[in-house]
């Protein structure tokens, strides 16, 4: 089942997954599994609420065996995930793991080398004639595997909520 996106249209910041996983598939929205219940509990942790956000995925479908996604598969999707940006145009972008930041970071023009020195940092680009702040972060799901990575990801939630406050 393709999993669209899930949240509020008008947000000011939006969170970019990869891709579906087992129960995302299952349920059709993004985040609904262990890495879903990590992101909710660190959402609440930096003060917002997941109906106040936007949370699409690079790919609409999950990849067989969950594997990572393909460049075709991304390439396949880019025209959804390309409108949701530009309806929504969100001041801050949040991404999540190395697919999501990769793709975002080649719609920046930015070159993205690894995850882990982005991680957490901000990045000031144009988007729409806009200001827009991209923010890369660990993926959840890769802190139910390593959770000295929570740490990390609900530092970069934080400085994406400072810098929505400092906006709004």
């Amino acid at each position: 089942m393709p999993v669209v996106g899930d949240g509020d249209i008008n947000a000011n910041i939006i969170f970019v997954g990869e891709a579906p996983g087992y129960w995302e598939d299952i349920k059709g929205k993004p985040f609904v599994g262990s890495a879903g219940r990590l992101l909710n509990e660190l959402l609440r942790k930096v003060g917002l609420i997941r109906e106040s956000v936007y949370i699409p995925n690079v790919v609409k479908c999950r990849p067989p065996g969950n594997r990572d996604p393909r460049s075709e598969e991304v390439k396949a999707c880019d025209p959804y995930l390309n409108r949701q940006l530009d309806l929504i145009r969100p001041k801050i972008i949040v991404s999540f793991g190395r697919h999501s930041t990769a793709y975002i970071f080649s719609k920046a023009g930015i070159k993205f080398m690894t995850l882990s020195e982005v991680q957490g940092k901000t990045l000031e680009t144009r988007f729409w004639g806009e200001k827009t702040y991209l923010v890369p972060s660990y993926h959840p799901a890769a802190a139910l595997y390593n959770m000295k990575l929570k740490n990390n990801i609900e530092r970069a939630l934080s400085l994406a909520v400072n810098m929505l406050n400092e906006r709004a």
